[in-house]
């Protein structure tokens, strides 16, 4: 079951402007491109990207970028305080008539899950308290992808990284939780928050848009398939991403002044396994034996996730 869409109803849709265009030097299929991309797209007007040091640093390297817009790159925790300064300069020379108002851009902070949930959380937690109007983009990949794929805290159960190694002793890899960044924003009590997958462009772009209605933090954490990190074929990046909203590892959700709904509810979950078993990353879960106690913890995880939703929510939109 989909919601109705407000701004954005097909992939025809969808703007053909680019703000965005091919030639970065990042790794072939990374998810967290393609949903900056499509959410450029559904923002109105020129943007400034503040970018946290990361994987999508090296989207923009001195004197070759494939953005047409202003980009500005700051330290792992620093990127909403970043933020903050581009937005009060602007407002402060619009305000003197040093520019005009047609040339206010809207400020886009670019940052991965480590920046967002670990070592920048204090600097963003604080730019959302003071009501700053920006978005935010987290491109979770779940892992600092850029200096190894070393553990964050969005790391899943189960999952391999460089520093959360399957052993004997410990079979199943990470073993804690990944953390809940949609209800972390959330207690703050934003105007706009939504999660987001490139699986289906439509509700990502439409989520955009309609977040501009808003003014005041306007947070996304978008479904960032990783193929060197997760361990796939590049080409398989679509099938992973709809295979996490259907097996219901990914929802896709919004919280409009902190009340949730939910833009898809699959009406059959398929299992957890299925989406498991296209990376590399949770082979272990399956090789030399299966680890069936991981397994079952991790189907458990979601499948008590969706029961909640059941209870909360009643069906919305059409199909």
């Amino acid at each position: 079951m989909k919601t109705k869409r407000e701004f954005v109803h097909n992939l025809k849709e969808i703007p053909r402007d680019e703000l965005l265009v091919p030639g970065s030097p990042l790794c072939a299929g990374c998810g967290g491109l393609l949903a900056l991309r499509l959410m450029l797209k559904g923002i109105d007007g020129n943007v400034v990207v503040v970018n946290a040091a990361g994987c999508m640093t090296l989207l923009a390297v001195y004197p070759f970028t494939p953005l047409r817009s202003s980009w500005l790159y700051t330290t792992m925790g620093s990127a909403a305080a970043g933020a903050q300064g581009v937005r009060d300069a602007l407002d402060v020379l619009i305000a003197k008539g040093r520019i005009p108002a047609a040339e206010d851009l809207h400020v886009v902070v670019v940052a991965g899950d480590g920046s967002t949930l670990d070592i920048g959380m204090s600097s963003l937690s604080g730019a959302i308290h003071r009501g700053l109007d920006f978005y935010y983009l987290c491109y979770d990949n779940e892992a600092y992808g850029n200096t190894g794929f070393q553990m964050s805290s969005a790391s899943p159960f189960g999952s391999r990284t460089v520093t959360s190694q399957p052993t004997e002793h410990q079979s199943a890899g990470t073993l804690q939780r990944k953390k809940d960044l949609f209800e972390i924003w959330r207690a703050h009590r934003p105007p706009y928050i939504a999660t987001l997958s490139t699986a289906d462009p439509v509700d990502l772009t439409d989520k955009v848009r309609r977040a501009g209605q808003f003014r005041g933090p306007k947070l996304f954490t978008a479904f960032a398939t990783c193929p060197p990190g997760w361990g796939y074929d590049p080409s398989l990046g679509h099938e992973v991403a709809k295979l996490a909203l259907d097996t219901g590892v990914w929802p896709l959700k919004e919280a409009v002044q902190g009340e949730e709904r939910h833009t898809y509810i699959p009406d059959h979950l398929q299992p957890v396994e299925k989406y498991l078993q296209t990376q590399r990353r949770f082979a272990h879960l399956f090789f030399p034996q299966r680890n069936v106690d991981a397994l079952r913890k991790i189907q458990e995880d979601v499948n008590a996730y969706w029961d909640r939703v059941e209870q909360r929510e009643s069906p919305r939109g059409t199909p």
